[in-house]
Order: structure tokens, then C-alpha cells, then sequence
């Protein structure tokens, strides 16, 4: 391509230091240009900015043990029950692992960003622009039923998701999407809608599940609606069995088509994956201890610092470790609906989340485990921090000329979680929650209470499945009620949880969720918080629809080069906790597991994924010792 750009700047310059700009050389300069602007790239990869780390002929990652053992099982838990096994539905309840089955054509890699690579595919081609993609899919892709995968299932499978999938997903698919054709049995192309940003388009499309439409067909499946009929796909396991609501087990296929692809080389080492469902938290610590399944990735700081003194941990047959994360946080969060009228006011939301006291939480619940969460891309050099930098400013100014944000935003530092002192209820934080409330409306009354001119009383709803948030969540309550606040915390099963926080009830106050982001975000924006999908998605759970978090949005998905997208996405950061629809939570830069010693991984894990059900294996012998002594079944 730079040759080619050269060749035609070469041209022009000597035809007009010549005067030869005649009819017939402009048509075949013209030519030329063209031919440079639109040169087709062909390769086995597609990065977002910069070079792929692993060339074309790549045997393995490097993460990976590629002499990994095969064969044994590793089990872990999960909390409530299923009722279905399409992963793809808002009906029902997918078991856990349900998408386990499928593969998409691109796949990327746990050490690096903004990277995707051939899977179902030898080869992609785009050009510079990425107005559209052609994928050559492998002519040896098979389903776990043995049938070949073909064009046509990746034009089926678009097809069923653009009209049968989630809500908000097909709202910003059918956005960005012209057309997509079976070139041949084996050649699929997309063609991108123009006048929008195409950055990211070729590995959001090669990012999609592949389907089987012959069984699809065949079963009369409908991917809207729950079911108990697996989805064939082209995964590398398969449903063994299950207990509806109990258990579910998936076996490796032996039959999988992928098995020496250099992204699957060390990895699915297991023969069997189960999954065993537990009530709640304390039951499934109690079944781990038991040993009903062999690993847990323990989130109870509680757990973690006092519940692991248990012989089968003292004498070594259970191996408990602290492994490094580079991942960025999850965001996790309890998060407002902005659907009702009480929370519209962000006074009244900043009020709210000055009330929970993370610096208490953490040194009396925590055990000083975790760290505050600040930032929808904490932990990543994506978060903005400290006052906005020049090109921030010229991005955040024509939003603050327009109404949309107000003018501090260009000065002030980015909005941090608060700060609060040792004791549960934070005086100086009350203080400063009172008066925002009073600003507000919210007046205390006789009753202590706090009311507005209609005389209603401010009611705020916790609502939460899980009882291990309940240390974390009255103490919140308390404070709140402290503030005037009738706060109230309401558990439910999961069920009722799933069916009030999805659409279209969204029946709920103030919710646990997590503030997804990619470190190089894209559409996954608009379908996240985009004004469009407030109403129809469980991703946008608390219904944001902010402008300014459009208009930014759509600057990110702009951004042509990773400084201008790391700059566009600080700004963005800024915006989004400058809307205050958020209380963020807390994270830790590791991951704390636990798991029998009949497990193995590689020396040095890749930065941005634990991959136990990935490139972890099995050490049998360890595991005939622990039978042996009578540890596991």
C-alpha cells in the first residue's frame, strides 16, 4: 500500500512539473489512486491499531502448555438453578456454560488487545477503509454433529440474531450492517453501512456465534424463546448430562475439528466440565470443603481471610493461591433506575452513594482485600484521571457549548468515589448528603424522614439474590436511614431477581451489576449505555440516556488511531461518572482461588484471563493419590 501511494505522488508530481496533464494520463492516474485507496488486505488476523503479535504461522500461544495432558474433570459452582440452555434469550434461566457449544470465526487472545484471529476462518480480507470483510472460512469446520459448517451458516446465524436475538444487541447490529452473502460454500462477505466509523466492524461481525441452521431448522429452535434443547455449534464441548437446576456436565468432544488449530493447541484439556448449583454462598463454601466440586474462585473476602483452615487446606490437598490479574475491574456496581422520577435528580444519586462507606466496609468486612473501584475502565491506562488534558478539552468543549455537560467538566478532576473515615457512618460525608438532598427537595420531616413537596417519602429498595450481600448492604441501609432515607434491603430468589432487573419491568431502585467495558470499546457502547437500548436491554440496566454519553460515544467508535481513541475514552470516563448513575463498588488485582491438587498451569499465566477451564489440565496421578486417601470421589 505505501508503495503504491508513492508511486501515485511520484506521478503527479512529474506530470505536472511536464504539463502533461492530458485526458488519457488523468484516467489512468485516476486509476492508479483508486487502485492504492482500495488495495485489498489479506491476512490471518485483525488488530485494532498496530501489528498482530503472533504471525501467520504461529503454532501455538505463548501462554499455553502445547504438551498439556488430556483427559479428568474440573468442577465449580454456581449459585440458584437453569431452566434452559439458550444462552441467547432473556426467557429462562441458561445454564451455566451454555455458549460453551459455540465458536465465531475470529477469536482473540488472553494476552493481548485488540487482536482477533482465524479461527473458523484461514484467511480475512479488507480493505484499509473496512467498509467491508470477506472471511474464507476452513473447508474442515464441523459441528459437534458431524455436519460441515459452511457459508451459509454464517449468513443464517447473522440473520437469526439480527432478527431473534437480544433486544438492544439487534438494535445496534442492524445499525451497522448493509448486507452479508455466501460468496461460495466456503467465502462469506459483510458489507458495512456507510457514513458510520467501521473501525471495529470486521471483528464484531467475526465475533458472532456460528449456528447450525440445518438443526436449527430441523428442531424448529427459536432463539428468542427459553429452551432446553441445546443449540449445536462448533465448540469443542458437548452436553454429557444434567440435572435441571442441579448439575450439568459437558464432555470434550473427541470428534472436534479444531483440535491441533494453533489457537486451541494446550488448551480444553479437560475430558469433563461440571458445574454444580448451590443455594447460596455458605452451602456451595461448605460443598467445595466436602468436596462435591474441585475448584472455587473464592470473592468472599471473609471466605478468604478466615474460612480456609480446614485440614484438606493445612495438610496440603488443597492448594490456596493468590494468582496476579492484569485485567482491568469489572466494574462492578449497585446501580440506580434512572427510569423513576427519584433518581432523575443527580443530586439525589451523589447524596446515595456518599452513604456507603467503603473504607469501613473494607477494613472490617473486606479484611482489607480489595481496592475502590473509580472508574468504568479502572485498572486500565484507559481511566481518566486528575484534570482533563488539552485534547480532552477540545473534546468535552462542543458538549459544554451545546448544554450537555457543565462547564466544570473542563476543569475539575474526574469525579472519584468518596472518601470516608473508619467509622460506618461518615459525618463529614452525612453533612454533605444532606444538603444535597435538602437542594433537592428532600426535606426532613417530624418523622425524621425525608419527603418532597408531594409529600412522598424517599423510598430506596436494595434488591439483591445473593445473602453474602447482606454484611455489605445493611450497614449501607443504616447509614441511609440515618440520612432520613427509608432504605430497605429485599432479597429475592433468583428468579425474581432475573425477572425484575430485565426488560421490560425493571422493577427495582438500586440493583448489583457490572459496568461492562472493553479496554478498546466499540459498539458494545451503544448496546451498553446508549440512549437507543435504555428500554430493551439487561445490559443497560439502569436506562441511561444521556446525550453526552451518545455524543461521546460516538467520537470513541471514531477514533482512528489508539492515542486518539485513549484520549477519546478518558473523556467518555469523565462523562459517564459525571452522571453519578453508578455507586462503584470494589476489585482486587488477583485472583484468589482454590482448588484440590490435581490441577496444573503454566509457570507464567497470560495478563488478562485465570483460564482454568482453558489451559489448566489434569495431573492424574495427584488426582489417584487424593481418591486414594479418600479426599474426592
Amino acid at each position: 500500500m505505501k508503495q503504491a501511494r508513492q508511486a501515485v505522488a511520484k506521478a503527479e508530481l512529474g506530470l505536472v512539473k511536464m504539463g502533461l496533464m492530458g485526458g488519457a494520463v488523468i484516467l489512468a492516474l485516476a486509476a492508479t489512486a483508486v487502485a492504492a485507496r482500495s488495495e485489498t488486505i489479506t491476512a490471518h488476523g485483525i488488530s485494532t491499531f498496530g501489528e498482530l503479535n503472533y504471525p501467520a504461522d504461529f503454532k501455538h500461544l505463548a501462554y499455553v502448555n502445547p504438551d498439556a495432558p488430556k483427559g479428568g474433570e474440573i468442577s465449580e459452582w454456581t449459585s440458584g438453578g437453569f431452566d434452559s440452555m439458550n444462552p441467547y434469550s432473556i426467557k429462562g434461566r441458561a445454564a451455566a456454560l451454555s455458549s460453551a457449544a459455540f465458536e465465531a470465526i475470529l477469536e482473540g487472545t488472553d494476552d493481548e488487545i485488540g487482536a482477533s484471529y482465524c479461527l473458523l476462518c484461514s484467511s480475512l480480507e479488507y480493505p484499509e477503509d473496512r467498509s467491508w470483510v470477506i472471511f474464507n472460512l476452513r473447508d474442515d469446520v464441523k459441528f459437534s454433529d458431524g455436519t460441515p459448517m459452511t457459508a451459509n451458516d454464517v449468513v443464517f446465524s447473522f440473520n437469526v440474531f439480527l432478527t431473534k436475538g437480544l433486544t438492544d444487541f439487534r438494535t445496534i447490529l442492524a445499525t451497522k450492517v448493509e448486507s452479508v452473502e455466501a460468496l461460495d460454500a466456503h467465502r462469506v462477505k459483510y458489507t458495512f453501512k456507510t457514513g458510520i466509523p467501521t473501525r471495529d466492524l470486521p471483528q464484531d461481525v467475526g465475533g458472532m456465534p456460528i449456528l447450525s441452521k440445518a438443526q436449527y431448522e430441523a428442531k424448529g429452535l427459536d432463539l428468542a424463546e427459553s429452551s432446553m434443547t441445546p443449540f449445536v455449534g462448533t465448540g469443542p464441548y458437548v452436553l454429557d448430562s444434567m440435572r435441571v437446576g442441579e448439575s450439568i456436565t459437558y464432555k470434550r468432544n473427541p470428534d472436534y475439528w479444531g483440535a491441533n488449530h494453533p489457537l486451541r493447541v494446550g488448551t480444553n484439556n479437560f475430558d469433563k466440565i461440571r458445574i454444580e448449583y448451590f443455594s447460596d454462598y455458605d452451602a456451595a463454601f461448605e460443598g467445595f470443603k466436602g468436596g462435591s466440586y474441585t475448584f472455587r474462585n473464592e470473592a468472599s473476602s471473609i471466605k478468604w481471610a478466615t474460612g480456609y483452615d480446614f485440614p484438606t487446606v493445612k495438610n496440603g490437598q488443597v492448594i490456596k493461591a493468590e494468582l496476579a490479574d492484569g485485567s482491568k475491574s469489572t466494574g462492578q456496581s449497585f446501580v440506580f433506575n434512572l427510569r423513576r422520577e427519584k433518581f432523575q435528580d443527580p443530586r439525589v444519586r451523589e447524596a446515595i452513594g456518599l452513604m456507603f462507606n467503603f473504607e469501613w466496609s473494607n477494613k472490617t468486612l473486606f479484611y482489607g482485600i480489595y481496592a475502590r473501584i473509580n472508574s468504568f475502565w479502572d485498572n486500565s491506562f484507559m481511566e481518566a484521571t486528575g484534570t482533563p488534558s488539552p485534547e480532552e478539552v477540545a473534546l468535552l468543549q462542543p458538549l459544554v457549548d451545546d448544554g450537555l455537560l457543565d462547564a466544570s467538566i473542563l476543569t475539575d478532576e474526574a469525579v472519584m468515589s468518596p472518601v470516608s473515615g473508619d467509622r460506618q457512618l461518615d459525618r463529614g460525608n452525612l453533612r454533605k448528603a444532606s444538603a444535597l438532598l435538602a437542594d433537592a427537595g428532600w426535606i426532613v420531616g417530624d418523622d425524621g424522614m425525608r419527603r418532597n413537596a408531594k409529600g412522598e417519602l424517599l423510598r430506596v429498595e436494595f434488591l439483591e439474590d445473593s445473602p453474602s450481600f447482606d454484611r455489605v448492604i445493611n450497614p449501607f441501609v443504616e447509614n441511609l436511614r440515618s440520612l432520613g432515607v427509608d432504605a430497605v434491603l429485599t432479597r429475592v430468589d433468583n428468579a425474581q431477581m432475573e425477572d425484575r432487573t430485565r426488560p421490560p419491568k425493571y422493577d427495582f431502585d438500586i440493583t448489583n451489576h457490572f459496568q461492562r467495558t472493553n479496554y478498546f470499546s466499540g459498539s458494545e457502547l451503544e448496546q451498553y449505555y446508549g440512549s437507543q437500548t435504555a428500554d430493551v436491554s439487561s445490559f443497560n440496566a439502569m436506562g441511561l440516556k444521556s446525550a453526552a454519553v451518545d455524543r461521546m460515544t460516538k467520537i470513541v467508535l471514531a477514533a482512528d488511531t489508539l492515542q486518539n481513541l485513549t484520549t477519546a475514552t478518558k473523556a467518555l470516563d469523565r462523562v459517564m461518572r459525571a452522571e453519578r448513575f453508578a455507586i462503584f463498588q470494589w476489585f482486587k488485582a488477583k485472583h484468589t482461588v482454590a482448588y484440590y491438587d490435581i490441577f496444573e498451569h503454566p509457570d507464567t499465566l497470560p495478563p488478562y484471563a485465570l483460564g482454568e477451564l482453558s489451559f489448566w489440565w489434569y495431573n492424574a496421578e495427584k488426582a489417584a493419590a487424593l481418591k486414594a486417601a479418600g479426599v474426592l470421589k
